[in-house]
């Protein structure tokens, strides 16, 4: 199996925490569709045959016509064989939407949303720069559950100056709606971003650290309340709605990256991604020449890779996969490496699987990078 994302690279407005690769220069979306076309044209060759996820990103894919939507699954669809079950999901943005759009979508082959909440405060929404309000979260999300069994809410935690009464309420919520897919991730501070600039210039003071550990240790311990799947570090499910598009990712299945700024991945050692710039990618592409870098991926950073995904998700980094794509080499090295872990209990053998204890959970990406053989 493998996936397509398409990357929309328009938003109506800059969130002050985002760094992901956007314009808010509404310009030439029509131009965009069309050289997305033209992409899958020119990798013919790379598109995988069987696709299980299709899945519409950004920026704020919301921003486009469910005819437009369709017009890219249907040419998707013409080129690739579809799964049974194939998911397409697209993200949308509360101020983008109305009943009647939702309902469009849906008759344009979307099957899933994930709904960019964030926050239900104002005052959270408004120091993140958010267009939407609390009413048009609330609104957007009573739409969808009337409209799609399958669907994801997106929340973040650790804002600056929230509260864990405030964080456990958001989440109380949500749930009421009775989604059965959750996105949540710690507020960070990016690269280049205002809210970096807000941080240097004291403009705003970080959550603690502690703080921000005992929103994230109620959301694990509300959800497992719920009934939910922790079935990777930010992701929760009900039973069968684990998202397909974020379980290929982290289990090392193959994607195809349309749009600018999009990464793909052939499912081994090969990594691509294409030029975060508008202009150059729509004049390469409008020129027949990809505007792609990539790399290949040496033995030592593939199993770091592998550690890196494979400990953040429930089904945790097996030896005998590690045997077959490294070497036991790779193995000898893990499990002497990890013996101080085991001792902290951060982490423990289920079978030949290492996985990430729930006291270590919060500290999945640190225990990982102790992991790491830094060469071969």
């Amino acid at each position: 199996m493998a996936g397509l994302y398409f990357h929309f690279p328009f938003c109506r407005q800059a969130c002050h925490y985002c760094n992901f690769h956007f314009s808010t220069q509404l310009k030439h979306q029509k131009e965009m569709i069309d050289a997305f076309e033209k992409e899958m044209q020119l990798r013919s060759e790379e598109l995988p045959h069987q696709l299980d996820s299709v899945y519409f990103g950004g920026g704020s894919p919301s921003l486009l016509s469910p005819q437009s939507v369709e017009r890219l699954i249907v040419g998707v669809e013409k080129s690739n064989q579809f799964q049974e079950n194939i998911e397409i999901t697209m993200e949308v943005n509360p101020d983008d939407v109305s009943y009647q759009y939702l309902k469009d979508l849906q008759s344009a082959g979307v099957n899933r949303l994930s709904l960019g909440i964030q926050s239900l405060l104002d005052s959270e929404l408004k120091l993140m720069n958010r267009i939407h309000n609390s009413d048009q979260a609330l609104k957007s999300i009573e739409w969808t559950a009337l409209l799609y069994d399958n669907f994801s809410v997106d929340l973040i935690y650790g804002i600056p100056y929230s509260t864990l009464s405030q964080w456990m309420s958001n989440l109380n919520r949500i749930l009421s709606f009775d989604p059965p897919h959750l996105s949540t991730y710690a507020l960070t501070v990016e690269p280049q971003t205002v809210l970096a600039h807000q941080v240097k210039n004291k403009k705003i003071d970080l959550l603690d650290e502690e703080w921000v550990k005992s929103q994230y240790d109620g959301l694990v311990e509300r959800m497992e309340e719920a009934n939910f799947e922790h079935y990777e570090f930010s992701n929760f499910s009900k039973p069968g709605f684990n998202s397909v598009n974020n379980s290929n990712y982290w289990k090392g299945v193959a994607y195809i990256g349309i749009g600018p700024a999009a990464h793909s991945f052939d499912g081994r050692r090969k990594r691509s991604w294409n030029v975060s710039n508008n202009k150059k990618y729509l004049k390469s592409i409008e020129q027949g020449v990809l505007p792609s870098s990539h790399e290949n991926l040496k033995t030592h950073e593939a199993f770091n890779e592998y550690l890196m995904t494979g400990l953040r998700t429930q089904w945790g980094v097996s030896l005998h996969k590690i045997n077959q794509l490294f070497g036991d080499h790779y193995s000898s090295y893990l499990e002497k490496q990890v013996e101080d872990h085991l001792i902290d209990q951060r982490v423990f053998w289920d079978g030949d699987v290492l996985k990430v204890s729930k006291s270590g959970k919060f500290l999945t990406d640190g225990i990982a990078s102790d992991l790491f053989l830094l060469k071969n």
